[in-house]
């Protein structure tokens, strides 16, 4: 099995090959990211460590499309959102709504956690069983209803 920056590099390279601009741009700024965090980490990247810089780079991307969004610049909103899909293929497979409810539960009923003041507890062993699979404001906001006793 290829890690995720091998697998990056090809796509990038098929990209190329095809004549795919978007795809070959996106993919050549997540090389640079890889890079980036590789210098600054100072050690080649695990594929967890990859992992975490892809799901920045959505983060980023999801960020940018509520901002321009905001500011009726609906054509970048487009473009942001055709980055973001192609992201998003390189993520692990993401979590259903109902199974990152059922582990939260898990993680509460092991926790003994009984309202809102025990969100840290539960937030502290549940993210590392979810990460890369989910995201983290969502996380919150299921485990917070929980906590709370609404429907998450």
């Amino acid at each position: 099995m290829s890690t995720l920056q091998e697998r990056v590099q090809k796509d990038m390279q098929d990209a190329m090959r095809r004549g795919d601009t978007l795809r070959r741009d996106v993919l050549r700024l997540l090389r640079s990211a890889f890079a980036y965090e590789q210098i600054a980490r100072g050690h080649p990247l695990s594929d967890q460590e990859a992992v975490a810089v892809l799901q920045r780079e959505v983060k980023q991307r999801r960020e940018s499309i509520d901002a321009f969004r905001a500011g009726g610049r609906e054509d970048l909103a487009a473009k942001e959102e055709r980055e973001l899909a192609i992201l998003l293929e390189y993520l692990p497979q993401q979590l259903s709504r109902e199974e990152l409810v059922d582990l939260a539960r898990r993680v509460i009923q092991e926790t003994g956690a009984k309202g809102p003041a025990d969100k840290g507890k539960v937030m502290g062993r549940l993210m590392p069983q979810v990460r890369g699979r989910a995201d983290g404001a969502t996380v919150n906001a299921v485990v917070s209803a929980l906590l709370e006793g609404k429907t998450p």
